[in-house]
């Protein structure tokens, strides 16, 4: 009430300038949202790592031996190729485009496996060829799809349906596998993949240690090397880094 003030003089006339109606535009995504489809986090290969842990007890694979489980990322990274580490595209390509297509969160229960969690996850002698030591095999189920893995498998087969890459080439077009295999359920397959559906009572093991049904899907063939996915001693023993 005390201040002292001052009179305002308006020396120019008053005018108006026109402004022009705004127009929408759409916010650029910021880095850190690359990496989602939809509110799930992108699938990339760090999904693969091997889920081992040295806090795990023994277990014992022969009256002999015992096999004890890895350090996982403590211990060792992804399969290397050129000295980098490397899960083979197609798997990554194909879980993310079934995220995208089910808005469903995509879970990988086993990925990468290095040689000691292997045996330790699964000491049968089917197992120790595994392409997952190689980066080359994934096993998943879709959360919200848990019991509907049919639906999932009609998704990986428009995967390559819907791509100009592969719809007109026959050798990516699905047959059924007849030949006796681990499941009851004749597994799919093309050029590329191998694909099997594992029921709620079959292949369970440390890493698929759930009640659902789960999808594996097994590479044949390299797109980027355009050669064949074939497992060796080296690439699984000596392919992984040790710190």
């Amino acid at each position: 009430m005390n201040a002292v003030g001052e009179h305002i003089y308006r020396s120019h006339d008053e005018h108006l300038f026109p402004i022009e109606t705004p127009k929408h535009r759409v916010r650029d995504n910021y880095p850190w949202e690359a990496a989602y489809v939809g509110e799930f986090p992108r699938i990339t290969r760090d999904f693969f790592r091997c889920q081992g842990s040295m806090q795990n007890p023994p277990k014992e694979t022969s009256q002999e031996r015992h096999a004890l489980d890895c350090g996982g990322i403590d211990q060792h990274s992804l399969p290397l190729k050129e000295g980098k580490e490397h899960i083979h595209i197609a798997l990554i390509d194909i879980l993310n485009y079934i995220q995208e297509k089910t808005k469903k969160q995509v879970i990988v229960t086993c990925g990468h496996r290095c040689p000691a969690h292997n045996i330790y996850s699964d000491k049968s002698k089917f197992n120790t060829t595994s392409k997952h030591m190689i980066g080359a095999e994934v096993d998943f189920y879709v959360k919200g799809m848990e019991w509907n893995p049919e639906a999932v498998i009609k998704l990986i087969k428009n995967y390559y349906s819907e791509h100009s890459y592969f719809k007109n080439d026959k050798r990516f077009k699905f047959q059924r596998f007849e030949k006796e295999t681990n499941v009851s359920t004749l597994p799919w397959y093309n050029k590329e993949v191998f694909v099997k559906l594992f029921k709620k009572d079959e292949g369970r093991d440390f890493d698929n240690d759930h009640r659902y049904p789960f999808i594996a899907i097994q590479l044949k063939w390299d797109r980027e090397a355009d050669e064949p996915v074939q497992y060796n001693w080296t690439k699984a023993f000596n392919g992984y880094l040790r710190y």
